[in-house]
């Protein structure tokens, strides 16, 4: 039932039983983000409930969970840095993510034996909460990487978006490690502000801007580390709950291609032959599935492309030739084809249309 109240209104009286509803948005996001938004917006003397009205945020219910679309919070989110004029907002209010606000999830990452273990269910399990962006954990040599990327083609504040998630995965981290934990670094995949000094304090370490990939930088033998009080059997019964609710969330084939396809344009690219073995359906399968969503895996395949080269374009100062290359182009002049065919302009243009002065 969409809600055009505040998010803390929409919040209450929500504890009965609700069924799915066939409205519901696929790149659905957690309310928490939204209360969270308010919250520092009141505290920073500006309205909330206009800036909603503004940014058009309408709540929903999935299950027991209030959400908004992925690319309502963007929205959202770019409007109350505009309107605070706090560039580093998005860093205010990942800071204000808990394990207790990722419910089910925050629960099974505190019973999981090791932090390697809790990482890789809240990259298996963070569609359950959240959707228009995936959790990756990776490793390379002495060193681990928890990334976020978002695949959501038309999201407002990517950047923003990104900055939250970082400061969230951070706070996660010293939830489980300690107050006094810090990665060794953080890629930023924004502009660099004015003012970094926010990013210095709370992420207490080197803060790199301009990056293609939003991440977290340790040492990979932290994934070892044992948490301490996990509960075996609480962690199963956990696991158990939050299969059943992903099992009752409204399916999708074009978000599923769309995660695969954003996770792997960060290593390498991936096919359609190769996404059908992922998903162990044939090709034909597959092809059927996406033209009853009216689409197509070539479609998709570039708006995930297009979506990425939009972000780099308007949120880095990484040069074409560099873009062109994280894409997967054979050459920029390949690259500055396939933007011109799917934009109508070239990419220099429209890094300069849209480029804050």
């Amino acid at each position: 039932m969409p809600n055009q109240g505040s998010p803390a209104d929409a919040a209450a009286g929500r504890a009965g039983s609700s069924p799915i509803e066939p409205s519901l948005p696929i790149d659905f996001v957690h309310i928490h983000a939204v209360q969270a938004i308010c919250e520092i917006l009141s505290e920073l003397d500006v309205d909330p409930d206009d800036i909603l009205e503004q940014a058009g945020v309408r709540t929903q219910i999935v299950g027991l969970t209030d959400v908004v679309s992925y690319a309502s919070l963007g929205r959202l989110t770019a409007l109350a840095a505009s309107q605070s004029r706090c560039a580093h907002f998005g860093l205010l209010v990942g800071q204000r993510t808990t394990l207790a606000s990722l419910g089910l999830l925050g629960a099974l990452m505190r019973h999981s034996p090791t932090i390697g273990d809790a990482l890789q269910a809240l990259a298996r399990h963070h569609g359950a909460l959240n959707r228009g962006a995936v959790i990756g954990l990776a490793t390379a040599g002495l060193d681990a990487y928890v990334s976020y990327a978002p695949y959501e083609p038309e999201a407002e504040g990517i950047a923003l978006h990104c900055e939250r998630a970082l400061a969230a995965l951070t706070g996660v981290l010293r939830s489980l490690c300690g107050p006094d934990w810090s990665p060794h670094e953080v890629l930023m995949p924004r502009l660099e502000p004015p003012d970094t000094a926010p990013y210095r304090e709370f992420f207490r370490s080197p803060v790199r801007f301009d990056q293609e990939n939003a991440a977290l930088v340790f040492p990979a033998r932290l994934l070892r580390r044992s948490i301490a009080g996990a509960n075996p059997l609480a962690r199963q019964a956990l696991e158990r709950r939050i299969q059943r609710h992903e099992a009752a969330l409204p399916a999708d084939m074009t978000d599923v291609i769309r995660q695969r396809l954003r996770v792997a344009a960060s290593r390498t690219r991936i096919d359609k032959r190769q996404v059908a073995q992922m998903l162990a359906i044939h090709r034909r399968t597959l092809s059927r599935r996406l033209k009853a969503e009216g689409t197509s895996f070539r479609l998709v395949a570039d708006e995930t492309r297009f979506g990425i080269a939009k972000q780099l374009l308007s949120d880095t100062t990484m040069s074409l030739a560099q873009i062109s290359a994280a894409l997967e182009f054979s050459e920029p002049a390949a690259f500055t084809r396939a933007f011109r065919r799917w934009s109508g302009t070239t990419p220099s243009a429209w890094r300069n249309e849209r480029r804050p002065p």
